[in-house]
């Protein structure tokens, strides 16, 4: 199965590049997933083509406007924009969103579809919320001037969980967030660099005290860095 991605975006040539490389493209040639980005200057029923207008009210900045989004997306799916989000998860990207984690991708990695609204400028109009969106999402407690990057964030976490993405994909099992634990330390050549060593057990050749050493790490890394995942669990 392949999962199928839509990016509604003012920019679209911000994702070129993320979606031209690494996981994303090998995500691609294997067919686990097709990406479509839409330019909604592109899409827009303005004549000019655009997408924004200064909020009622009065304030700073343009908003996008719900009549461009709605549009855009009847014009690709051949359906009312606010009967999408009951087929597939239709997602704004907003500081405003519950905050994205590798629990949320493991999940969007299951659907079928799913559609990206990325805003800019000021802000969206709230009609896109309540109507349209079903679902917002936010990389964390900052403001980026885009969804693009956003939206290329979340479709990398997505990817990689997907089959064929990774050379590896035991990988998957033993990562961060995986079994609600930060992933254990990891070394590499060379053994010793300027004073720097490499944990002794690590170059024992005993399996059984590697598994229980990097357990222990996890752990203790969880616990000192990230201790709200083990307060989760309880």
């Amino acid at each position: 199965m392949t999962l199928e991605a839509h990016v509604f975006c003012t920019l679209p040539e911000m994702l070129a590049s993320p979606l031209a490389a690494g996981i994303m493209k090998r995500a691609q040639d294997a067919g686990a997933i097709e990406v479509h980005v839409h330019d909604l200057h592109a899409l827009s029923p303005d004549p000019h083509h655009k997408v924004d207008d200064c909020p009622y009210g009065g304030g700073p900045g343009m908003v996008l406007r719900v009549d461009v989004v709605a549009q855009a997306l009847e014009s690709i799916f051949d359906a009312d924009a606010a009967s999408l989000r009951d087929r597939f998860p239709v997602i704004l990207l907003t500081p405003q969103g519950k905050r994205f984690d590798q629990a949320r991708a493991r999940a969007l990695s299951h659907e079928q579809t799913l559609v990206f609204i990325c805003g800019r400028y000021e802000g969206v109009d709230e009609r896109i919320r309540e109507h349209i969106a079903g679902h917002e999402i936010s990389l964390g407690d900052f403001v980026l001037s885009g969804g693009e990057i956003a939206a290329a964030a979340v479709l990398e976490a997505v990817a990689r969980l997907l089959p064929g993405a990774l050379g590896n994909e035991e990988s998957l099992s033993e990562e961060s967030f995986a079994a609600g634990r930060l992933e254990y330390p990891h070394y590499t050549r060379p053994a010793e660099f300027r004073g720097w060593g490499v944990p002794d057990v690590l170059v024992s050749g005993d399996h059984a005290r590697i598994k229980e050493w990097r357990e222990q790490q996890a752990l203790e890394r969880t616990r000192e860095r990230r201790p709200d995942l083990l307060e989760e669990e309880r």
